[in-house]
């Protein structure tokens, strides 16, 4: 990732309501953290230009903390948010929300929506069967690669 791009990232990360962002490409990963002060973290997957930013300190990355945290999950395929965000289980308050416990889901229907930035994004089944566990909770915060749902 060049640098422009990653400055860019930075400057919308700490303009914005959004606490963490992180984002894979195929040379590798950028973890952005606000809090204090900026915090990034850039995992390469070969050796490229280094990346520099004056207010940023890199943070090693806590996976057995990570790992302790998430909740138990069950046998089948897990969906994952692909963003950080908001979960919401229906398309409006009081609707009825897309898959319930035992909903036979087709690869491509609508289990979510997570909003991102004021964007509602549909998040889409990517794998048919049936909805075995629902692991977010409506109206929370979402992080990337967070399961949302098992589909056995």
């Amino acid at each position: 990732m060049d640098l422009r791009k990653l400055k860019t990232l930075i400057d919308l990360v700490s303009e914005s309501n959004v606490s963490e962002l992180e984002i894979t490409e195929a040379e590798g990963k950028v973890r952005i953290v606000k809090g204090g002060g900026a915090v990034v973290q850039q995992v390469m997957a070969a050796p490229v230009m280094p990346a520099v930013a004056a207010p940023a300190a890199a943070v090693p990355a806590a996976p057995a903390a990570e790992a302790a945290a998430a909740p138990a999950v069950a046998q089948g395929h897990t969906v994952k948010s692909p963003m950080v965000g908001t979960f919401y289980r229906s398309s409006a308050p009081g609707a009825k929300a897309f898959v319930e416990i035992g909903s036979q889901v087709k690869e491509g229907d609508t289990l979510c929506i997570i909003e991102a930035m004021k964007i509602l994004n549909e998040i889409e089944a990517d794998k048919s069967g049936t909805v075995t566990q629902i692991l977010g909770e409506n109206g929370q915060a979402v992080e990337f690669g967070q399961p949302l749902f098992i589909i056995g």
